[in-house]
């Protein structure tokens, strides 16, 4: 987290990302490398399963084992990098430790001349010391979808500063409809990213060497957070925050969730349906809206990695025809290659989407933001937010945890 996304970036919004059920082989015998086997976690979108073990069907370097992975899929890959040459080829997030520990293989050889075609800064989030370590495959971002009608009968306006949204969301409760859903954590989980930006802060500093937050507007924005807590903030909800249900079941008249839901939301809806960035604190603060990218990696324990590496580059930058269908054919999610993006422009709602992530977009996942930093300080957050524990003191406790994660990381 923490750049801006370059503004070159795509033009549009596209496909849904679905990977669900288990694993299959899906290669060919008597390939020249063997089997390759790649990983992805199960998503629950219908249609890109066939097209991905389509994909692999048609490698010819190499017979290819697709294998889906319910559950704690981020677990699974931390003990298989471990201890196993399976996966060859993996989606993930990169995290540094990794990079540390060499479980993963540089891959800035496989781009060619097609560097600049990908957003930079979801390159720049899979690169550790200089080094490339995943291709992006495709980009979520997560936006704030409103009811006009609702907004419109209750006399509000679209909220373009934090204040603002606090009004709103008591101003928009009716008590049978909630001002706002963002999960039954009471947001914690997908707001902490937004609140910290809309002050002009971040997870970490602008060179990764020390924590972001550490400012006295941390406390003042998480404080906002208890506020909307306390008031017009659905919780309880059937379904959390990255489901459209709330939304669409006028459970609340906004709904902070992914863009992969807006099919479904504006199917129900129809037109009835605004989308706004989460907003700025005051002018010294962004809106933004968070972007995270699944990249391909190739397993440095894997058996034969130079073969590996030739199915990602088949895969991930030479086959452009099967890159613009996994983005686009299954619903809502961006592509991660600039030219491809350009093709397939849309209006609406989705166009505005994308320009909210050209103009807005920060990165939801860098790799030297370690996982217990963000426990400690989503811990924080949440004693501020759902129990009114002193803010100062939280962040207090938490920066403690991720300065010491930052030095272990540069060890």
């Amino acid at each position: 987290m923490g750049a801006e996304l370059n503004r070159r970036s795509f033009l549009v919004v596209a496909g849904l990302l679905g990977l669900a059920a288990c694993g299959s082989d899906t290669g060919r015998e008597g390939s020249a490398a063997g089997t390759l086997r790649h990983w992805y976690h199960a998503y629950g979108e219908d249609g890109v399963q066939d097209a991905v073990r389509r994909y692999a069907a048609a490698y010819p370097g190499a017979k290819v084992e697709v294998q889906w992975n319910p559950g704690d899929y981020d677990s699974k890959i931390v003990t298989a990098l471990q201890n196993s040459a399976v996966p060859d080829v993996f989606e993930a997030q990169l995290k540094v430790d990794w990079v540390r520990q060499k479980q993963v293989v540089p891959l800035d050889d496989l781009l060619g001349d097609t560097r600049d075609d990908f957003v930079r800064t979801l390159l720049d989030s899979q690169t550790v010391d200089g080094k490339l370590y995943g291709i992006p495959q495709a980009i979520d971002t997560q936006i704030l979808y409103y009811r006009p009608s609702l907004l419109e009968k209750a006399g509000v306006t679209p909220p373009k500063t934090l204040d603002e949204l606090v009004e709103a969301v008591k101003r928009l409760d009716t008590g049978s409809v909630r001002g706002l859903f963002a999960g039954n954590d009471g947001g914690v989980a997908v707001l902490t990213g937004p609140l910290l930006w809309s002050a002009g802060l971040d997870f970490l500093s602008r060179d990764g060497k020390a924590p972001g937050f550490d400012d006295a507007r941390a406390a003042m924005v998480f404080g906002k957070l208890r506020e909307l807590n306390q008031g017009g903030l659905l919780l309880g909800s059937p379904t959390d925050w990255s489901d459209p249900g709330a939304f669409v079941n006028g459970l609340a008249a906004m709904q902070w969730t992914g863009l992969w839901n807006l099919p479904k939301i504006t199917a129900a809806l129809g037109g009835d349906v605004g989308v706004l960035p989460f907003p700025r604190l005051d002018m010294a603060g962004d809106e933004s809206v968070p972007v995270g990218a699944y990249s391909a990696m190739v397993n440095a324990r894997s058996a034969d990695v130079a073969a590996a590496k030739a199915y990602v580059k088949w895969l991930w930058v030479e086959k452009t025809d099967y890159q613009t269908e996994f983005a686009t054919a299954f619903g809502a999610h961006l592509p991660a290659r600039q030219s491809l993006a350009a093709k397939t422009a849309q209006n609406g709602p989705g166009r505005e989407v994308v320009e909210f992530v050209t103009r807005s977009g920060r990165i939801a996942a860098p790799a030297r933001w370690s996982s217990r930093a963000n426990l400690a300080l989503s811990d924080a957050v949440s004693r501020i937010a759902r129990e009114g524990a002193d803010a100062a003191g939280e962040l207090g406790t938490a920066l403690d945890v991720a300065r010491d994660e930052i030095a272990r990381l540069d060890r």
